[in-house]
């Protein structure tokens, strides 16, 4: 961390909504968010803190500045030239990124400007992705001879998988209609109406019931490693503990009554 940003503003900027809706922001703009080891402290420590939360329904990672998040702070890595400094380093990403994957709470990523490397695997990781026109996406480090591993196990998991590889060999960027087709990203939006996009999408899922949401984010990751029959049986399992949950009697009833439904969150 450099002397301004421990006199200014904290790295993560944090910010709940009314409705439930917890948007951190990187803040290391004169670095374009690079994920210091800091950094990925901090929003390790707030995904925890959003998962105990009952009032955070969603969140979002958003990045200040000019871009989202060009990888890891490649500074800080080659300060300390050790085999032991770099696995500190890969062991603490891949942390974090497993953390938004088992958070069970839908993780939506806004992406404006570049998102490469370890900010292209920030963006695979998230369940939801919303990118402006600007936006650029790429898994760079073999550009400079390092080739993007743990990247690609959240980017073969999100997109198909020649296009996952076109990505990792060439290290090329692909801009945000190319992310969208294959299937990296949800929306592209105009770079004024990012932030409007993105809080609706959260504000919608947000007035979900949180326990279908969680069971369902549970339940997908967990189900699209498994092999078909396996994935049913369980699956199968989950859908009866959420029939017998609280909200999905409330729901069903709403429906049938033709009212809206009130959520427990149960």
């Amino acid at each position: 961390m450099s002397l301004a940003e421990k006199i200014d503003e904290p790295l993560l900027l944090e910010e709940r909504d009314a409705r439930g809706v917890l948007r951190l922001t990187m803040n290391r703009p004169a670095q374009r968010n690079a994920l210091s080891m800091e950094l990925m402290a901090a929003l390790i420590e707030a995904l925890d803190q959003a998962g105990a939360d009952k009032e955070t329904r969603v969140v979002v990672i958003a990045g200040n500045g000019v871009g989202f998040c060009p990888g890891h702070d490649l500074r800080e890595m080659v300060s300390d030239p050790s085999a032991e400094a770099y696995a500190r380093i890969f062991d603490r990403c891949s942390e974090m990124m497993q953390k938004i994957v088992r958070l069970p709470k839908p993780v939506v990523a806004e992406v404006h400007g570049i998102a490469t490397a370890a900010g292209c695997q920030l963006v695979a990781s998230c369940d939801l992705a919303v990118a402006s026109e600007d936006a650029r996406f790429a898994t760079s480090g073999i550009n400079v001879g390092l080739f993007c591993s743990t990247p690609m196990v959240a980017l073969s998991r999100a997109v198909h998988r020649k296009a996952a590889m076109e990505m990792l060999l060439t290290g090329d960027f692909i801009d945000a209609s190319t992310a969208l087709a294959i299937g990296l990203i949800n929306q592209v939006v105009p770079a004024a109406g990012l932030r409007q996009a993105t809080d609706t999408l959260a504000h919608k899922i947000a007035a979900k019931s949180a326990i279908a949401l969680a069971l369902g984010k549970t339940a997908f990751y967990r189900q699209i490693e498994m092999n078909l029959a396996d994935a049913y049986a369980y699956t199968s399992e989950v859908m009866t503990r959420n029939m017998l949950a609280h909200d999905a009697e409330e729901g069903i009833d709403a429906f049938i009554a033709k009212r809206k439904p009130v959520w427990k969150d149960e």
